[in-house]
């Protein structure tokens, strides 16, 4: 790499089918962002996390629906993800879920990302996977010059500074390792305690605090791409990059992106209201099956329970009419719009959350249009961007 060259830097656990497809994303963005700077960018596979649950849950095609899925790897708890297999079963399996997939050219979860990635390397995108022997040898002594450091307590006292302006805390370097061991043999990974020796043969592996600067001493960062997450626990690592004698990178928050219908030119900011089913401020509502309702009078006459019962079932009556006019209204912007707007709202908030937190990448990866369409979208550097499908 060109030394005097940016160097845009963005990445994602390893997961099935390119889960979630915010990682498609990001690489996009990085992409986009070393088109304008005139660099280079470069996909992080961080594949020594060990998170299993985290990259074997999905979501695959029933029909129209969506259906959660998890995939079994039949691993132990504690080996790193690049070292997950991805056998001609675990394929049979993706593929009943997503249609036919390319095929990885050797049997582990990394090389299946690998291979469902060659969209996004075709397009100038370069993986670099950070557990790649020859790589992890030449930083040991690097690595353990830190260790020696005690850069613990200066994540300790970061997080205590965080709290006390109100940060919310998304990793918490009291309870949480800044040091692991790795097995590059078997890909165990396991937690160490201040001043416990890594058993012999092993690396050592930063945990998520500290992985920033393990980032910039294998490659010359000059950007990261991050979400909101990821920048939360890189602010615990702000007081370490002189200790350690690097330089931080400047950190770029990810653009969120959203799949739409074509012809679809509802505004940005009537997201919210689209997530929160709130038909109402899409249309006038002259003509609700609520309106003219008024709370029925008690009478002196009424016991205490008729009273109640009476009110009661008012509330009840309520609550219905209540859904007829969220009907009614659905409705009026159906007839509006062409479209249901509720199929709309679940095609781009599945399961109540964001589509790109939800769907594989896979998704989108296997639509060379739409990617281009999105490298594009992305290339203005928004907050957020819609995109219309194929």
């Amino acid at each position: 790499m060109d030394s005097g060259c940016p160097l845009i830097v963005t990445g994602q656990q390893i997961g099935a089918g390119w889960s979630p497809a915010l990682s498609v994303v990001k690489a996009l963005a990085a992409l986009a962002l070393a088109k304008r700077l005139g660099g280079e960018a470069i996909y992080w596979m961080a594949d020594e996390d060990h998170d299993h649950l985290e990259v074997a849950s999905v979501v695959g095609q029933d029909g129209n629906r969506l259906r959660h899925h998890r995939f079994r790897f039949g691993s132990p708890a504690g080996i790193a993800t690049g070292w997950l297999p991805w056998t001609e079963a675990h394929q049979a399996e993706a593929e009943s879920l997503w249609g036919p997939l390319p095929k990885p050219s050797r049997s582990t979860l990394k090389d299946h990302v690998l291979a469902l990635g060659e969209p996004l390397w075709r397009r100038g995108l370069r993986p670099f996977s950070p557990t790649e022997a020859h790589r992890r040898d030449a930083i040991q002594d690097e690595l353990e010059r830190w260790r020696a450091l005690n850069l613990e307590a200066d994540l300790i006292r970061q997080a205590e500074r965080l709290e006390a302006e109100g940060v919310k805390m998304v990793l918490d370097p009291r309870t949480q390792a800044a040091w692991f061991s790795l097995d590059p043999a078997t890909g165990r990974r396991a937690r160490l305690e201040p001043g416990e020796v890594p058993p012999a043969g092993t690396w050592l592996s930063p945990g998520a605090a500290v992985r920033p600067l393990m980032q910039s001493l294998l490659l010359p960062v000059t950007h990261a791409v991050l979400g909101p997450g990821e920048r939360a626990y890189w602010r615990l690592c702000e007081p370490l990059w002189e200790r350690v004698g690097l330089q931080a990178p400047e950190i770029v928050p990810r653009t969120r992106a959203f799949v739409v219908p074509k012809g679809f030119d509802l505004p940005k900011e009537r997201l919210p209201d689209l997530r929160a089913g709130n038909w109402g401020a899409f249309v006038q509502s002259a003509a609700l099956p609520s309106l003219g309702l008024q709370m029925p009078r008690t009478s002196p006459l009424w016991s205490e329970a008729l009273g109640k019962r009476v009110m009661d079932e008012y509330a009840r009556f309520q609550q219905r009419v209540r859904r007829l006019d969220a009907r009614f209204q659905r409705d009026q912007v159906k007839r509006a719009w062409g479209l249901d707007p509720e199929k709309l709202r679940q095609a781009l908030f599945p399961f109540g959350k964001d589509q790109e937190r939800v769907l594989p990448g896979w998704f989108w990866l296997r639509d060379e249009a739409l990617l281009d369409r999105m490298f594009e979208a992305l290339g203005s550097g928004a907050e957020l961007v819609l995109v219309e499908e194929s």
